[in-house]
């Protein structure tokens, strides 16, 4: 059964405007609860550039999208947020109450639901998702045999492993399966003769195969071999138009990711051109307690920068404060001057 957390405020997506997003509702004293397809906060900025410069954001000159995420992350930590990673969002249904009951998949199994008053959607482009392997029947061992992560180290042990892909995730994951005796045996299958890593990672890679804990193969899995309801073998063409079985007792694909909307488009929200449609007094979308904020909305005059999802994320803040505590103030408060904002910041006074 999936376990059931109740919540004022759920975020999906930990990329920069969705941390943003739990910075400013930690601001309006909302904590949150935040959800995201990868393994780690940053989205975007993580997956695709982590380690290139960003020139535009406010008062820092430069940084790169894995200092931008760490800062984001360190400014966020007074709030606490309770993060859900490696989940996507698949279901979001309107409850009796009002509130919303969101469901999370881990791969294609219900995960986890979350009872929530508002939703704030900060999908950027989309959910980082992987690039599936597409061979007749592999679907059906997928999170019993076939893996798109790497599987928890009492699933590996002594097993013959299979690893595809041949970039940085592949290497990285097939160096790290040869370490303290995880696998039985492991083997990169890759459909070029060229590896893309980083040095480190690649003169790694070589001496491990030197030593015979490693073996790379060069060419592309065709089909699958099954025995007693198992996944026992792959088969693999190679360049010399050769068929090759590899026993294996697991199946580890790392061929990258890609953006994906996803279920997004499926919860009934008012959209234009696969993006949502929002109101720019709260970006609120067409679905009371639902807002959303980042690349994922359109509006006039949007512009897909970082900055400008930091501004939709603080209008969201406020438009959902009002909304679960109508009697509230709405006084604005200054984090210079007001006690109670550096009190939910963790300062001390500075008067």
């Amino acid at each position: 059964m999936a376990t059931v957390i109740e919540t004022d405020a759920l975020v999906i997506g930990a990329g920069p405007v969705g941390l943003f997003q739990v910075f400013q509702l930690g601001l309006q004293g909302i904590k949150t609860h935040v959800v995201d397809v990868l393994d780690v906060a940053g989205g975007q900025c993580i997956e695709l550039y982590a380690d290139k410069p960003i020139y535009d954001i406010p008062a820092v000159p430069l940084c790169t999208g894995r200092e931008l995420t760490h800062k984001l992350l360190k400014q966020i930590a007074p709030f606490a947020p309770a993060f859900h990673f490696g989940q996507q969002v698949s279901a979001l249904t309107r409850q009796p109450d009002g509130r919303w009951q969101v469901s999370t998949t881990v791969n294609h199994q219900l995960c986890q639901e979350f009872l929530t008053r508002t939703v704030f959607i900060a999908a950027g482009v989309g959910a980082f998702v992987p690039k599936e392997l597409k061979i007749d029947g592999l679907s059906d061992f997928l999170g019993r045999q076939m893996f798109y992560r790497l599987p928890p180290l009492d699933a590996r042990v002594g097993q013959q492993v299979v690893v595809v892909g041949g970039e940085d995730a592949a290497v990285a994951n097939a160096i790290a399966l040869t370490q303290d005796g995880q696998a039985k045996s492991v083997t990169l299958v890759h459909r070029r003769d060229v590896l893309q890593a980083s040095t480190v990672e690649l003169e790694q890679f070589a001496a491990l195969r030197e030593a015979g804990k490693l073996v790379f193969q060069v060419g592309q899995i065709s089909g699958i071999c099954t025995e007693n309801a198992l996944l026992s073998a792959v088969t693999v063409s190679t360049a010399d138009d050769k068929t090759l079985t590899l026993p294996l007792d697991a199946l580890l694909v790392c061929q990258g990711i890609s953006p994906k909307l996803g279920p997004v488009a499926h919860w009934g929200l008012a959209m234009a051109r696969k993006q949502l449609c929002v109101s720019t007094e709260s970006f609120a979308t067409s679905e009371p307690g639902i807002f959303a904020v980042g690349d994922v909305v359109t509006y006039p005059g949007k512009k897909k920068l970082i900055v400008c999802g930091f501004h939709e994320a603080t209008m969201a803040a406020f438009a959902a404060a009002a909304l679960l505590d109508p009697n509230a103030s709405g006084v604005l408060q200054y984090t210079t001057s007001s006690a109670l904002l550096q009190q939910r910041l963790g300062c001390q006074s500075s008067v």
